[in-house]
């Protein structure tokens, strides 16, 4: 039996038993067999010689990734977000490669990536799978394009993204494991643990983490503290886009949205849908608009600075110029950030709102 029927199989026993605090240290320890054995097939993969994958790079403001099953409409979906002929047919597989295109929204320049549909078992290396899934590593943003007329698609992605060790949370829970040459385990934690210390010792002692003072300072599930120890997953966003809403009618559409609250509906052909989807990418990514004016100026409107939240007056000074921070006296803002136009701020850790307009003043 190989590490792929191992994992299958454990997995199919932790399908078949309910989670409980009784069978919390069993859960922890099959999902640590899990993680290992993952971690061992990785290692396999890359010591071999092939499978090259794509090289692309990154440009703009932020990148998505779309990732979905063949013949969902993605390459009509790049086409339709931001005008690039990427090859569109009713037929399986007809993207073959990773094709770039740029939405420009807001100001914002953001890379799109359409590549090829990814089958279940993408993550094992089925199909490019490995490919498809290394290039959503990189992203920003991971958009999943279902077909409206097979929403089942959609638990199969997400496992073959959670396999491939991305997690669409956003950021890393904060969670802080320091090895030491002796002492035992010390786990402190800042917030009430849904988790018993216990378990998590197990969950310690299966990667051979005997020494170790750990601090926890975000709620957490098992999954979540393997990820802290192994360190070596990548963290980005996700949306969901429901494809071909014009081939259902209203009381299916009802349900969905009811079953993926949230997701955006388009029909890309019919150009329905597109706008919205922007929008809710633009927010998703959590991007704002930064307008600087020179004293005695008018704001330059036309090019601001785009950054991602939160922005801080810190980081526009370090975005025009290092020395800025250091010559810094003051800003005055105009916009949602102040009270009042053209207020004084001289905290360097104030957050600024989108469309806020900075004139800063430095020694």
């Amino acid at each position: 039996m190989d590490e792929h029927e191992k994992i299958r199989e454990l997995e199919a026993a932790l399908s078949k038993t309910k989670y409980n605090k009784a069978t919390e240290g069993w859960f922890a320890l099959i999902k640590s067999q899990i993680a290992k054995l993952r971690e061992k097939i990785e290692k396999k993969s890359a010591g071999k010689k092939g499978g090259e994958g794509w090289f692309v790079k990154k440009t703009g403001n932020a990148t998505v990734i779309l990732v979905g099953f063949p013949s969902v409409g993605k390459s009509t979906l790049l086409n339709a977000l931001t005008g690039v002929k990427s090859k569109a047919a009713a037929y399986e597989f007809t993207t073959l490669d990773c094709i770039p295109g740029t939405m420009r929204y807001k100001h914002a320049r953001i890379q799109i990536l359409d590549v090829p549909g990814i089958i279940e078992g993408a993550a094992s290396g089925r199909g490019r799978g490995k490919e498809v899934l290394a290039m959503a590593r990189s992203a920003d943003l991971v958009l999943y394009v279902i077909d409206a007329t097979h929403p089942e698609h959609y638990p199969l992605l997400k496992k073959e993204v959670f396999d491939v060790g991305i997690r669409t949370t956003g950021r890393a829970p904060d969670v802080k494991i320091k090895k030491k040459p002796k002492g035992g385990l010390s786990i402190a934690s800042t917030v009430p643990l849904d988790i018993e210390r216990k378990t998590l010792a197990s969950i310690l002692k299966a990667f051979r983490i005997m020494n170790a003072d750990v601090v926890i300072r975000d709620k957490i599930d098992i999954d979540q503290f393997i990820d802290a120890i192994e360190g070596n997953r990548a963290y980005c966003k996700a949306l969901v886009c429901i494809t071909k809403a014009d081939l259902i009618d209203a009381k299916r559409k009802k349900q969905l949205e009811e079953d993926f609250p949230g997701a955006i509906f388009v029909s890309a052909e019919k150009g329905e849908g597109i706008e919205e989807l922007k929008e809710a990418i633009y927010k998703k990514l959590d991007l704002a608009r930064i307008y600087l004016k020179e004293v005695n100026k008018k704001p330059d409107l036309d090019v601001p600075l785009i950054l991602t939240r939160p922005v801080t007056l810190r980081a526009v000074c370090e975005h025009i110029h290092r020395d800025f921070v250091k010559k810094f006296r003051y800003a005055r803002l105009w916009g949602a950030s102040a009270k009042y136009p053209g207020q004084q701020i001289r905290n360097l850790d104030k957050e600024l709102e989108d469309g806020t307009i900075v004139e800063i003043h430095v020694r």
